[in-house]
């Protein structure tokens, strides 16, 4: 028992509260660093996420005698060529698109106007709606002007975009090119047990994560080219620039993406007449069916296994946390976590019940994957060997990575 000194005070009470001040102090230099750094930290998250994504097409080439680093530089070229083709393809749609739209503006007012006036009985002069528009263009115009006085601090949002977008570029390729080198430094300060773990954690990220965009990816293929024969056949206008957005959009926005790319389509086509409008919007949605239940259960069965409720609910776990690159980023990043947690979770066989069976399979016995219903728990996962035994199911990446 520590005795106390003259003033009553005990000995390791000095000592405590020096320890607890310096606890805070750490604490609140911790947090001030972080909001500091929240940018930065933002930006290599960005950056590891992409370096995972293309490992596996880095290696690949790797294997096949590519150099680490051209290797890195020539997927990363592609995936710039791409990105850019993709932009400057809607760009070229939106702007022709909007001078479409300029030059059937008033053949569009006019017939618009009759068909109030004959619907409705009413008399309204284009005199006066063309004054009102008139009106709008004056305010268009100064708005227009009020842009372009701050066209210094567009200019400087730009630049801030342009060195962002090239500091994940650098981070990226040093990541995914010095990726064994890096692997290797961060297992050299850990005990071999943690080094294990480590490099599971890590096979794990890389698989889910370019499993997750060379799939999406082949979707989108699939999805342009089926839209762009539709757009063809219905004649409408950008067939090309239009299957591009439906395709991109619709795999890798989850959910939403889906009717926020298949709405434009069914809007250029309304400017063409209500019939291609209704047949697009006819065979988005069949199209839809068709992915969801054939080719998207077939693709993305071994890359991206997440319940539809699940995935959404992680999207906006994402948003909420790091806004735009969250949302982006949580797919990826909770199908690893599921992965790597699955590893450690005991599964048992799942006893017969009601609740566990849907109408159609009350009379097949089987769950929807074919697998009896009974055994859906040991058919998902092995049940490992107990503890008591001192054996362990064989892992992959056991010991630290080779260059």
């Amino acid at each position: 028992m520590t005795s106390p000194n003259k003033g009553g005070m005990p000995a390791w009470l000095p000592r405590a509260m020096i320890l607890a001040v310096g606890i805070v102090l750490a604490v609140g230099v911790a947090g001030w660093l972080f909001l500091q750094l929240q940018g930065l930290l933002v930006l290599l998250l960005i950056s590891l996420f992409l370096a995972l994504a293309l490992e596996p097409a880095v290696n690949w080439l790797n294997q096949h005698r590519w150099p680490r680093g051209l290797a890195t530089g020539a997927v990363m070229l592609v995936a710039f060529g791409i990105i850019f083709s993709f932009f400057t393809v809607l760009g070229a749609m939106l702007i022709g698109q909007i001078l479409d739209f300029a030059d059937t503006l008033p053949a569009m007012t006019r017939e618009l106007l009759a068909w109030v006036n004959d619907t409705f009985n009413t008399d309204f002069a284009p005199d006066t709606l063309l004054r009102e528009v008139a009106d709008a263009s004056g305010r268009l115009d100064e708005y227009a002007s009020s842009l372009a006085g701050n066209a210094w601090g567009a200019g400087t949002q730009l630049l801030v975009l342009l060195f962002n977008g090239l500091t994940i570029a650098l981070f990226t390729f040093y990541l995914t090119a010095d990726g064994p080198r890096f692997r290797r430094a961060l297992c050299s300060v850990l005990p071999p047990r943690s080094q294990r773990e480590v490099l599971r954690a890590w096979e794990i990220a890389i698989s889910k994560t370019g499993g997750y965009i060379y799939s999406r990816a082949l979707l989108a293929l699939i999805s342009m080219a089926a839209h762009y024969v539709a757009l063809l056949v219905l004649d409408v206008h950008y067939a090309f620039a239009l299957a591009l957005w439906v395709g991109v959009l619709s795999q890798f926005i989850p959910t939403v993406g889906t009717y926020i790319g298949g709405a434009v389509p069914v809007l250029v086509a309304l400017l063409q007449g209500p019939w291609p409008a209704l047949w697009m919007l006819v065979f988005i949605t069949l199209y839809q069916q068709l992915e969801n239940y054939l080719l998207q259960p077939r693709i993305t069965a071994r890359t991206l296994d997440m319940h539809p409720a699940v995935a959404f609910g992680t999207v906006l776990a994402g948003a909420a946390v790091l806004g735009a690159p969250g949302a982006l980023l949580a797919l990826p990043a909770g199908a690893s976590l599921q992965a790597f947690v699955g590893l450690y979770i005991k599964r048992y066989a799942v006893a017969e019940h009601p609740l566990l069976t849907t109408s159609g399979e009350e009379d097949s016995g089987t769950d929807r994957s074919g697998r009896k219903a009974g055994t859906a728990g040991t058919a998902a996962a092995k049940e490992p060997p107990d503890e008591d035994s001192g054996t362990s199911p064989p892992r992959r990446g056991d010991g630290p990575e080779r260059e």
